[in-house]
């Protein structure tokens, strides 16, 4: 890939190590795991080794730290989903709004891939409009928090160490982040099964049942949801990465079934249709590539919007969609059978164009930037 040529000399040889780790280790081994949405603890143990846990606070560059989204998801996106929540919103929120004590108890482990954390924040009745619609709540006893509430489409919420959960304090009203570890009485966490996409990652249904907590588990950079707006802003640009990366798996998984596949005496690979489906996806990667490379330097700069990083999620999980469906079509009949890959990249493709701001309000994000005038309300 010539954009990681674009990385200083010790980041290129991490990533080309990364990389090879991923292909090798990760993708085939990845797909048994996903046809029994079973959660490869192993796997990720692996994972820590190579820095992955870590990619939020290691120092890396944002082009590094993308180029690593995108492997992730060229060998798996549910790993990729979880790599990416865990650094962006997980490791993100301690490091950047914990306190001192929160950093010290959780981070190193967190780093490592030997602890998990659950970000808690999509609600049963609430997901576009959370901000607004939150009805989790925090009441303040003495010393201790009370959570009371549900959380839905929680990753990694039956597994985690603990979970990041957002409620409203009902004293004044605004919404805080609390750390609640998994093991306290009232909370409860129940597996969603029979998902079409990202069928490794183990999103819950939660409930939180007068969950009493230390003074000590708020978060002290979260005491009002703004505080959290710019970690969810860089969230929503790490899907981008991710539409960018199924891309490449679809392309590697179509490239290279064309040129074993043989129909009419000859190779799927020499006739013009199946040429022009793999230009054309390869088209789509490359263009998602080229726009979230920008987006980096964007970052960098510490100059991304919000608008920026929803037209990024939304163009790139658009072309993805387009680019596995062309892949689908390239394996015939075998496109849907996960065992070839290209099935279990179709349907987790559907999850990246829904969950971190589905594509409409992803869209009607950018329409409200260049129109000024907004669609919701």
């Amino acid at each position: 890939m010539y954009i990681a040529e674009l990385l200083p000399a010790a980041e290129h040889s991490r990533y080309l190590e990364v990389r090879e780790f991923l292909q090798s280790r990760i993708r085939a081994a990845s797909i048994d795991y996903w046809n029994r949405e079973e959660f490869p603890f192993a796997l990720v143990a692996e994972m820590g080794k190579y820095g992955l846990g870590g990619l939020q606070t290691d120092g890396s560059s944002q082009l590094f730290k993308g180029l690593m989204y995108v492997e992730v998801a060229r060998a798996d996106v549910s790993l990729s989903a979880l790599v990416g929540i865990h650094n962006e919103l997980i490791v993100g929120m301690i490091d950047q709004l914990g306190s001192t004590e929160q950093k010290r108890q959780w981070l190193p482990g967190l780093t490592a891939f030997t602890q998990l954390g659950a970000f808690a924040l999509t609600e049963p009745d609430h997901g576009s409009d959370i901000a607004g619609g939150l009805e989790t709540t925090a009441r303040r006893e003495g010393e201790e928090w009370v959570i009371n509430g549900a959380k839905r489409w929680i990753g990694a919420g039956t597994i985690a160490d603990f979970a990041l959960v957002w409620a409203r304090d009902l004293d004044d009203g605004q919404i805080k982040g609390f750390i609640v570890e998994t093991d306290r009485p009232g909370y409860s966490a129940t597996k969603i099964s029979n998902k079409i996409g990202l069928r490794i990652m183990q999103n819950a249904d939660i409930t939180l049942s007068e969950v009493r907590i230390p003074e000590a588990n708020l978060l002290p950079g979260a005491t009002d949801f703004s505080k959290a707006n710019s970690l969810l802003r860089d969230s929503r640009a790490w899907v981008g990465w991710q539409g960018a990366g199924i891309q490449l798996a679809a392309f590697d998984v179509g490239r290279s079934y064309s040129l074993q596949r043989k129909q009419f005496g000859r190779e799927l690979a020499r006739f013009q249709l199946i040429q022009q489906q793999l230009a054309d996806m390869l088209g789509n990667a490359t263009a998602s590539l080229a726009l979230m490379v920008q987006l980096a330097r964007i970052q960098d700069e510490g100059k991304l919007e919000m608008a920026q990083a929803a037209m990024a999620k939304a163009t790139t999980t658009r072309l993805a969609r387009s680019t596995v469906a062309m892949g689908r079509s390239i394996l015939g009949g075998n496109g849907i059978s996960s065992d070839y890959e290209m099935a279990k990249l179709f349907g987790d493709a559907e999850v990246l164009y829904t969950y971190e701001g589905s594509y409409e309000i992803n869209s009607l994000i950018v329409g409200r930037a260049v129109t000024g005038k907004s669609a919701f309300t």
